[in-house]
């Protein structure tokens, strides 16, 4: 046996972490870059986007990664029952989180020599690293061995793609994810961005001048990369797929069921679920990311 941990970007409900024997070390959000909270026990996620809802375009909040120390708290008690740890963090390209377990799993091996420490840079983040995590959990609870368990997830990770929206560019522009002048124009033109998230980084997959036009292009980012990994042998069961939202959770559901009707035969769509992004990636998305995470199974 052995214990699964994840930095607060997996944005796995409370509940369902607990459910499934996965430790979370929370991500810090702050509003006015004095007082920052852990994101779910210190700041629910719904109290968070209301905040965000309420003061759009016009406060920024910011977010912490989990000190070096938070890390240690949380491995040091599984070491010192000799239980190996899978730690899976957030592409290291958008966070020091996984240096910061780097770094706490080489300090405590200084006392602990014996301790097995797994730290995963995932290359993903958010609704995608949650479903990454929870391959970790079937592969411990259906008895694979550590190491094996380790070769697998690092086997599938460069498989994992998010592709989504948000409702306007000034989060992504703020946080200096896209240019400053693209974001300028975006802004003035109104058009919300198209983004694929693979292989650890954000890239640019097209624009839209509508909500509803840039979630089809959405569902046409998904379609077009199963259509490749399809004409390349690959086997559409062998993947998962699950919807992650922001603040508008009507939206989301209608989204959900666009997608299901969409792929009904294609996908096991029955199997899909809404996840809520959470504050850590909200923070650069705003209030309104809408997209879908696809990944090979385990």
């Amino acid at each position: 046996m052995y214990q699964i941990i994840s930095d607060g970007s997996c944005d796995l409900p409370e509940q369902l972490a607990k459910d499934k024997g996965v430790e979370v070390v929370p991500f810090y959000v702050s509003f006015d870059e004095k007082t920052y909270y852990k994101e779910i026990s210190e700041m629910p996620i719904r109290r968070f986007y209301d905040l965000m809802v309420e003061q759009e375009n016009v406060v920024f909040p910011k977010s912490s990664l989990p000190s070096i120390e938070d890390y240690i708290d949380s491995f040091e008690k599984y070491v010192k029952q000799g239980i190996p740890i899978i730690c899976i963090c957030i592409t290291e390209k958008f966070s020091g989180s996984y240096q910061s377990a780097t770094n706490a799993k080489n300090i405590l091996l200084e006392t602990y020599p014996d301790a097995k420490i797994e730290v995963i840079n995932s290359t993903i983040n958010t609704v995608l690293q949650g479903m990454y995590v929870l391959e970790a959990v079937k592969l411990r609870d259906q008895g694979v061995s550590y190491e094996d368990a380790v070769k697998r997830l690092l086997d599938i990770r460069e498989t994992g793609r998010i592709f989504f929206t948000v409702g306007n560019v000034e989060y992504l522009k703020h946080g200096g994810r896209i240019g400053k002048l693209a974001g300028v124009a975006a802004s003035i033109l109104g058009i919300r961005p198209l983004i694929t998230l693979k292989e650890g980084e954000i890239f640019p997959s097209g624009l839209s001048r509508s909500r509803r036009r840039s979630l089809e292009a959405v569902l046409n980012l998904l379609d077009s990369h199963m259509k490749t990994l399809t004409a390349a042998g690959e086997n559409m069961a062998d993947y998962v797929v699950d919807v992650g939202y922001g603040y508008d959770i009507p939206e989301a559901e209608a989204f959900l069921e666009r997608l299901k009707e969409r792929f009904r035969g294609v996908l096991d769509v029955d199997q899909i679920k809404l996840y809520q992004i959470g504050a850590g990636i909200a923070v650069h998305t705003g209030p309104y990311p809408l997209g879908i995470g696809f990944l090979k199974k385990a």
